[in-house]
């Protein structure tokens, strides 16, 4: 009898946090939603940005400055996360090495990001004079996101069964090919989780962009052809949506409007890019 009592008063103090959490969440999301949501209109997300009072607020520039972000960073982070990933559980002797390599990853996941930034502004863009620029913030944001694709990846590729790999090396096929055709296919949903939430940290990130990135570009890329249109304003500054949000909210200059659209804007974004990656990791289990 005394422990059933206990059992209920642990059960309601169990609900009462899960209780909590999600009324906490849903007040965030709803008083962001609530102000920001009538303010999401096409034209404020299809029209470019002008800083004077009179002219168009829109956010066009920041969501393909987010973009650029994601992808670049992705692009040089995904295969290095991937193959140091395959390394430590299909190749390494556990030993030192692995040990260190393991340890180096679980440090970079504590650093706080206002450190990457200050590397990444006194590498990238000071010592190797790529300036305030994404292709800057990008590959600040890559040693970020590591840490959580190697983590995940390595956790999904040790939860395939070895027998899989016991039984493709009976018949004759070599590790990598055991490796690339049997155990990586087979740990992609895990891979693809560790990259959603890798885009979750780049599409939210702001101290680390605001060393790196700058905060002054908010114009369209351009360029005299496509070619150097698109691939040139890497190159450039590009104040990012998270970015955008803390200036439109700190500097005064922009109606009150502005951060909660650009807030309920990047709400939307985020679910948009877990839902194609949740559907794309179904499609691949499948």
């Amino acid at each position: 009898m005394r422990n059933k009592k206990k059992d209920i008063i642990l059960g309601a103090f169990v609900w009462l946090c899960a209780g909590i959490t999600v009324a906490v969440l849903i007040g965030i999301l709803g008083y962001i939603l609530v102000n920001g949501l009538p303010h999401v209109t096409w034209d404020f997300l299809s029209s470019p940005y002008s800083a004077s009072k009179n002219g168009e607020k829109g956010i066009l520039p920041m969501i393909i400055n987010t973009l650029y972000v994601i992808l670049v960073s992705l692009f040089f982070a995904t295969p290095i996360g991937i193959f140091s990933a395959i390394y430590l559980t299909q190749y390494a002797k556990q030993g030192r090495l692995v040990s260190l390599i393991r340890f180096a990853t679980e440090v970079l996941s504590g650093i706080p990001s206002i450190l990457f930034g200050l590397f990444g502004y006194s590498v990238f863009v000071v010592l190797f004079q790529l300036k305030l620029s994404i292709i800057s913030g990008s590959l600040t944001m890559m040693i970020c996101i590591l840490p959580t694709i190697i983590r995940t990846t390595e956790e999904s590729l040790l939860a395939v069964p070895t027998s899989y790999k016991e039984g493709a090396m009976a018949l004759g096929a070599g590790k990598l090919r055991v490796t690339m055709g049997i155990v990586l296919p087979c740990a992609m949903s895990g891979v693809l989780t560790g990259i959603i939430l890798a885009m979750g940290r780049i599409v939210g990130e702001t101290a680390a962009l605001l060393f790196t990135v700058g905060v002054s570009g908010n114009s369209m890329p351009r360029g005299n052809n496509i070619f150097d249109a698109v691939f040139g304003q890497v190159f450039k500054q590009g104040n990012t949506l998270a970015l955008h949000l803390y200036n439109s909210a700190m500097n005064g200059k922009d109606p009150g409007y502005v951060p909660f659209a650009t807030a309920a804007t990047l709400l939307i974004l985020v679910f948009i890019l877990n839902r194609v990656a949740g559907l794309l990791s179904n499609r691949l289990k499948k």
